[in-house]
């Protein structure tokens, strides 16, 4: 893998994390429903893999780079993480979406008559573009041959990904189950919701091979952005069905999870 160019390396690590993206969507097939409080947990476990990847994978790397150029270090840090959860919020605020267990009255985006199932593979969808992004860009990081920049980090960033995917496929999918749609219909759109990953990778790792001076904006840029969909989605919707102290409890676990797999292998 070590001489594949970036864009492939991103485009097949990308689809490792939409693989288990399916893998967990087709769940759906054994079960009908599933506890809410597993659902709860596997949300928070996902939140801390996100804020966790945010960070070591991401912000320290781009950091160390910063560190290279002409402006203080924390200047395109702090530019570009907080260009990522604008532009996430810009998307929000545009595409019509609606999140797991909220009722149609919540829905967020431009109003539009489809159908609450779509509405919910979009919330989900929207979720994916920043992983895909952080994935892409780690790559193309590790490429430039930069400090703190490395292509096992960059593998461990997609791994994590990738594992949080496969809880995020199940809750996806079974709760369209529980909506009425057929268990073919409810596993193709949990996994439909993981196909903006490769396109996202494979864009974000080409855009920073353009340029090694975006670096530091880029990978900063893909965290502000996975921050905010975890402060604005995953932990919300953890924490709404009761089920509080454990979603908390499993955001710990995923934190930890993800920063021995960075530290370990990066």
């Amino acid at each position: 893998m070590e001489t594949w160019h970036p864009g492939l390396q991103a485009l097949a690590a990308t689809l490792f994390t939409w693989f288990l993206t399916a893998l967990g969507a087709s769940a759906v097939f054994l079960t009908r429903r599933m506890p809410q409080w597993v659902l709860d947990g596997m949300l928070g476990f996902a939140g801390g893999v996100m804020i966790a990847a945010s960070y070591w994978s991401l912000l320290a790397p781009a950091l160390t780079m910063a560190e290279e150029g002409t402006l203080p270090a924390w200047l395109p840090v702090a530019v570009g993480f907080l260009a990522g959860g604008l532009a996430l919020r810009a998307i929000d605020a545009v595409l019509p979406h609606l999140h797991l267990g909220f009722p149609m009255e919540e829905a967020e985006g431009i109003p539009t008559p489809w159908r609450r199932s779509v509405l919910l593979v979009l919330a989900i969808t929207l979720h994916n573009i920043p992983e895909g992004l952080a994935v892409g860009v780690a790559f193309g990081a590790a490429a430039s041959d930069l400090p703190g920049a490395t292509l096992d980090g960059a593998v461990a960033l997609a791994l994590g990904i990738g594992i949080q995917n496969f809880p995020e496929g199940l809750a996806v999918s079974v709760p369209l189950r529980r909506e009425g749609l057929s268990r073919i219909k409810a596993f193709w759109y949990g996994q439909l919701s993981g196909v903006v990953e490769p396109v996202a990778g494979v864009a974000g790792a080409l855009i920073v091979l353009a340029s090694k001076a975006i670096l530091p904006y880029a990978l900063s840029f893909a965290a502000g952005a996975m921050i905010f969909v975890v402060v604005e989605e995953v932990i919300p919707e953890s924490q709404r069905s009761g089920h509080a102290d454990l979603a908390s409890v499993s955001c710990l676990v995923g934190f930890a999870v993800m920063m021995t797999l960075d530290v370990a292998l990066g």
